[in-house]
C-alpha cells in the first residue's frame, strides 16, 4: 500500500473506552493519509492525542499540504482533534455524510470548506479513487465506509474494530475483537449486516479499521467470516455460558456444580462468570457467542440481585437473541429471582426457557441436586 500511510497514535494510558469498558492493554486511535495527486488524510483523533496526531500528520505531509479530511464518524475519539487540524490547515476540505455535517456543529465543529458525499460518490485524488458507502448505525448514524479502489483498501470506521493499542494481541484479533463489536456493536446486528452486503463483492486486499490493527490475509477473511456471524446473531461455539451472582457463595456452589456436569457430559465448552466480580463485558460476550446460557442468581428485596439484573438488562440493550435459556435461583424465605430473571428473558427475541427452573433454599440438598442433575441432561 504505496499511496497509504498510517498515522494514528496509541493510548496506553486509557483505562475505559466510553468510561465503561475495561482496556487491560489501552486503545488506538487509527488515521491514515493516502495519496494521490492529491493528500487525504482519513479521521482525526481523540483530543487527549491531539498532538501526537498532528506530530504524526505532519511527518507524513513532508511540507506539503493536504486538500481533504475524510471524517467518517463523528464520535469524539475520531473527530477530537478536528479543530486543532483545520488551525493548522484551514484550506482542508472536510468531506462527510450530511448527517455528519449535523453532528459536527453540536461538536462544536465548523470548518471553512465542506464537501457532502453519498452513497457511491467518488473523490478524484489524482491516481487514486474513494468511493463511499454509507453505514448508518455502525454504529452511529452519520457512519460511512470508504473503499480505495486501485489499493482495494475498505477504510470502515469503527466496524472490525478492537481494544488495545495498534500492537496488542495482533495475532489474536478476535479475542478484543469479540468483546468490541458485541458490547459496541451488538445492538446494530441488521445495519452491520446490510453494510457487510455493500462491500462483499468488492475484492480487498486489506481492511483498515479506526481501532485495532490492518486486517489482511487469512486475518482479513476470518475477520469478515466472524462478522458474518456475529451481526446476523449466530453462534461462533457451541456450548453454554454460566452466569452467577451469588451474595454468599452458596449460589456460585450450585453454578459450579452445574458446570462441572455439563463438562462431564462433554456438551461442548462451557465457561463461568462471576457477575459481582469479573468483567462483564466479557460476560456479555462470552453470551453471545455461545448457543446456551444458564442464569444462576440469588433473590434481593422480592426481586433479582442487582449484578444479575444488570447482566440482563445489558444483554437486552444488545439484542441478545436466538438463544436457550435454562434459570437457577436461590430465595431463603421467599425465592423471587427466578420470576424476575425469566421476565427480563421474555421481553428478549426468540429466547428459549430450558426446563426445569431450579429453585434452591439456602443451600444444595439431596432434591436440588436431583434437579440440577435434570436441567443438565435437557441443556
Amino acid at each position: 500500500m504505496n499511496t497509504i500511510h498510517y498515522i494514528g497514535v496509541d493510548d496506553a494510558e486509557l483505562q475505559l473506552f466510553e468510561s465503561q469498558y475495561a482496556l487491560p492493554d489501552g486503545m488506538c486511535y487509527n488515521s491514515y493519509l493516502i495519496e494521490g495527486n492529491k493528500i487525504a488524510i482519513m479521521d482525526s483523533v481523540d483530543a487527549r492525542k491531539a498532538d501526537e496526531w498532528l506530530y504524526n500528520v505532519q511527518q507524513a505531509l513532508r511540507n506539503r499540504l493536504p486538500q481533504y479530511l475524510i471524517l467518517q464518524h463523528m464520535e469524539p475519539d475520531h473527530s477530537g482533534s478536528v479543530n486543532a487540524f483545520l488551525k493548522l490547515y484551514p484550506q482542508t476540505i472536510v468531506v462527510c455524510s450530511a448527517k455528519a455535517q449535523t453532528l459536527m456543529t453540536q461538536f462544536g465543529i465548523v470548518p471553512e470548506n465542506i464537501q457532502l458525499v453519498k452513497e457511491n460518490d467518488l473523490l478524484d485524488l489524482g491516481g487514486i479513487t474513494l468511493r463511499f458507502f454509507m453505514a448508518p448505525m455502525v454504529h452511529w448514524p452519520e457512519v460511512m465506509m470508504t473503499y480505495c479502489e486501485q489499493e482495494q483498501v475498505l477504510f470502515s470506521a469503527d466496524a472490525f474494530g478492537k481494544f488495545g493499542i495498534y500492537h496488542a494481541d495482533k495475532d489474536d484479533w478476535a479475542c478484543e475483537a469479540r468483546r468490541y463489536y458485541f458490547n459496541i456493536c451488538g445492538k446494530y446486528g441488521t445495519p452491520v449486516t446490510l453494510a457487510l452486503k455493500k462491500v462483499a463483492s468488492l475484492p480487498l486486499q486489506a481492511i483498515c479499521p479506526l481501532h485495532g490493527p490492518v486486517l489482511e490475509g487469512e486475518q482479513m477473511t476470518e475477520a469478515l467470516r466472524l462478522y458474518n456471524i456475529w451481526s446476523s446473531y449466530d453462534v461462533e461455539t457451541p456450548g453454554v455460558l454460566i452466569a452467577h451472582a451469588s451474595i454468599h457463595g452458596n449460589t456460585a456452589k450450585a453454578a459450579e456444580k452445574l458446570a462441572k456436569m455439563l463438562q462431564q457430559r462433554g456438551i461442548g465448552k462451557v465457561a463461568i462468570t462471576d457477575l459481582c466480580r469479573d468483567d462483564m463485558a466479557e460476560a456479555i460476550e462470552d453470551a453471545f457467542r455461545m448457543d446456551r446460557m444458564v442464569v444462576c442468581a440469588s433473590s434481593y428485596d422480592n426481586n433479582v440481585f442487582p449484578p444479575m439484573h444488570m447482566f440482563l438488562w445489558e444483554l437486552q440493550q444488545k439484542g441478545y437473541q436466538n438463544r436457550k435459556v435454562a434459570i437457577v435461583e436461590n430465595g431463603s424465605w421467599a425465592p423471587s429471582a427466578g420470576r424476575e430473571m425469566k421476565a427480563l428473558l421474555e421481553t428478549m427475541k426468540n429466547i428459549t426457557i430450558i426446563e426445569p427452573m431450579v429453585t434452591i433454599r439456602g443451600s444444595i440438598t439431596d432434591e436440588t441436586n436431583y434437579q440440577l442433575e435434570t436441567l443438565a441432561n435437557n441443556l
